[in-house]
């Protein structure tokens, strides 16, 4: 272990022991009960998947309230990020980027059991926009390489919601180094459309946007580290110009491209979670629309429609719903086009099915001008 990665480990703890003290210690009477209710209710043990799909789960809620646990294992590692090979020293949840999507109902339990293996150099912990208090759990979830804690918070906004770590004095580090991701909270009587009717999906796609500043050398190559502690100075200098190297989608340039295109098929109503810790975007469907975007995530409000493109703020998450009409080549982008063209934040979907003259025709091929 480096001494920097030391001194980082020693700075993360004093300050988020610090936050974290000032959380009560004690719970007054009806607290009590109302733990006693909790320990009632059905439990339910979710494995969670990889992006960009998420773990099977109802739409409409079956019975009352549950207990839906699930488990984290933070992991420290090198990420390729391009075809170039350039080498990210990336923080994640359960080894991707973004960490899995939980899908819970409104008025359901997360209980999150977050560990922190000791193999890893930094403290750790969690911040969860959907949940309430204690700065959304970070003040009660560090843990030290070697440490597990278990967080129980209740999910009572239905909406998509972003979590990040969050140590004190390194958020900006951490986050920009992987450790984002999303939460879906549903109504528990399902999805509405804007005229409150309920309405479905047959698939979801989980898009997780991350800023990344990989630092060059004095020829301007991208550089390569052999730790976390090693790498934090000269990113740290890179975060500061605020100017990415890189912004991709669920990990690398290409991650949801080619091979890894996602796939649907005409008639398909797809949802799109797209999640973005720290910069604002705007996510747009090339040969498509947002039949019903919920842009700020909040599945209360009635949904927008029919939107060309829509606007996510960092710090946040949104979901969009799409019937495939046409059969082809989607490309989903952050319609920022630099930031989608030169930076990497594209993704693609293959749509199978019948060709519908009647939306589009190709009325006379390429020919010389006549």
């Amino acid at each position: 272990m480096t001494q920097h990665t030391e001194i980082c480990r020693r700075s993360l703890f004093v300050g988020a022991a610090t936050v974290a003290s000032a959380a009560p210690l004690a719970f007054p009477a009806s607290a009590s009960a109302s733990t006693a209710n909790i320990n009632a209710l059905e439990r339910v043990r979710v494995n969670l998947v990889p992006p960009p799909f998420a773990h099977p789960h109802e739409q409409i809620a079956r019975g009352g309230p549950r207990v839906v646990q699930f488990r984290m294992v933070i992991e420290e590692k090198p990420i390729v990020i391009d075809a170039a090979g350039t080498t990210l020293r990336a923080m994640t949840y359960n080894g991707s980027m973004p960490g899995p999507l939980m899908v819970v109902h409104q008025d359901d339990y997360v209980e999150l059991t977050l560990v922190n293996p000791a193999s890893n150099e930094m403290p750790h912990n969690i911040d969860f926009h959907a949940s309430t208090g204690a700065l959304g759990g970070g003040a009660l979830t560090n843990i030290f390489p070697g440490q597990e804690v278990v967080l129980r918070w209740k999910a009572t906004r239905p909406g998509v919601f972003t979590y990040h770590c969050a140590p004190e004095g390194m958020i900006a580090w951490h986050v920009v180094s992987g450790m984002t991701g999303a939460v879906m909270v549903l109504p528990r009587d399902g999805l509405k459309d804007h005229e409150g009717r309920p309405v479905s999906y047959d698939k979801l796609f989980y898009i997780g946007e991350n800023d990344l500043y990989v630092p060059r050398d004095e020829n301007g190559r991208f550089k390569s580290y052999d730790s976390l502690g090693e790498s934090f100075a000269d990113t740290l200098e890179v975060m500061k110009g605020l100017i990415p190297s890189h912004i991709v989608f669920n990990g690398a340039v290409g991650s949801l491209t080619g091979a890894n295109a996602l796939t649907a098929r005409v008639g398909e109503k797809v949802l799109f979670v797209h999640n973005s810790t720290n910069r604002d975007t705007r996510p747009h469907l090339i040969g498509g629309h947002g039949d019903l975007v919920w842009a700020e995530g909040a599945f209360n409000n009635p949904p927008l429609r029919d939107l060309e493109t829509w606007h996510i703020v960092g710090g946040s998450a949104g979901a969009a719903l799409y019937t495939f009409r046409q059969p082809g080549l989607y490309a989903y982008v952050n319609h920022n086009l630099i930031e989608a063209e030169q930076l990497g934040a594209v993704a693609h979907v293959r749509v199978e099915g019948t060709w519908n003259d009647d939306l589009m025709k190709q009325v006379v091929a390429p020919r010389a001008i006549r």
